[in-house]
């Protein structure tokens, strides 16, 4: 990736104040609960530069990118997986990208939201419609990606995720994201919550099976009020606060347990040499009539992270 620099200094004076960006990771209820609370403020403002988006495309985008970095958590071993939300409305959708070794990437597919009224709020609902939410995973050793697919259902992209794991993956799952814009339109503190109840380990005594399970159900309904009185993460960033308090003071009653910290930035693989190769691949004839009749050098751009490439005809040959 061609890190695109981030030259605002009202923003760069902003972010002084904000935590560094970081995953912390925590398990509660005695391991019934995995979750992960992320500052993603740096984080989405380098994707906002990298595609040089307007403020709705910026909360779309980032939203998705906040989403797919806490689904890393989800992940076992070497796994790279892709979230895309498909909308017949007029944001039309995303595809985001996140791989366990700590990476984001992705893109929005209309780059200009077409807008028919002033924006009253933050609620994205009027810019998407039906369609579908797919999550691929394409784990190391696996013989091909799996993909799972669910219907949009609240026009809401947390919602919406979390209505996937309940029905693909049947899991109880919670995702909260937060983007705070000041006055002017920069993104001053951008962060995302994450939650899940982990399947029992061991098994049960049939006359103990209803009695536990209602225990479960209390618990996760406990466990959702909790998260549901989570503040604006946004917000929360923005004003200089940290994660851990965040994570303790909610979760109070389950006894959360920090087990690991861990880093988390957009970034992209792609690289001229990379797109050299595949260049080189599409076929003697089509590659001869590019040497023949295209500019050199040839521009290429990487529609995961924006960057572009000149590549001299000189590396295809």
């Amino acid at each position: 990736m061609i890190e695109q620099p981030i030259n605002d200094q009202a923003l760069l004076k902003e972010l002084e104040g904000v935590e560094p960006d970081g995953m912390t990771v925590f398990v509660a209820g005695d391991g019934m609960f995995r979750g992960a609370l992320y500052n993603g403020t740096r984080m989405v403002n380098q994707m906002r530069a990298q595609h040089n988006l307007g403020v709705l495309e910026t909360l779309v985008l980032g939203q998705a990118c906040l989403c797919a970095a806490l689904m890393i958590q989800t992940m076992k071993g070497r796994e790279h997986l892709t979230f895309r939300y498909d909308t017949d409305g007029p944001a039309a959708g995303f595809s985001v990208e996140a791989d366990s070794s700590g990476y984001v990437r992705g893109y929005i597919f209309q780059d200009r939201i077409p807008i028919e009224r002033e924006i009253s709020s933050w609620d994205l609902t009027d810019f998407f419609g039906g369609g579908v939410v797919s999550i691929t995973r394409d784990k190391e050793g696996a013989k091909a990606p799996q993909t799972g697919t669910t219907e949009i259902k609240f026009r809401n992209i947390a919602k919406d995720l979390a209505w996937h794991f309940a029905k693909s993956e049947q899991t109880n799952t919670a995702f909260n994201t937060g983007i705070q814009f000041d006055k002017q339109g920069r993104v001053i503190g951008a962060g995302g919550l994450f939650m899940q109840a982990l399947p029992a380990t061991g098994g049960q005594k049939e006359d103990n099976k209803v009695e536990a399970e209602a225990i479960k159900d209390a618990l996760i309904q406990n466990a959702e009020r909790a998260f549901g009185a989570c503040p604006s993460l946004g917000q929360w960033f923005s004003e200089g606060q940290t994660r851990e308090p965040l994570i303790k003071g909610l979760f109070r009653e389950f006894d959360p347990k920090i087990v690991l910290e861990r880093s988390v930035v957009f970034d992209c693989p792609c690289s001229a040499q990379g797109f050299a190769t595949s260049i080189k691949r599409i076929g003697a004839s089509e590659l001869e009539d590019i040497l023949a009749n295209d500019p050199d050098p040839i521009e290429v751009s990487c529609k995961n992270c924006g960057s572009l490439y000149r590549i001299p005809k000189s590396m295809l040959r």
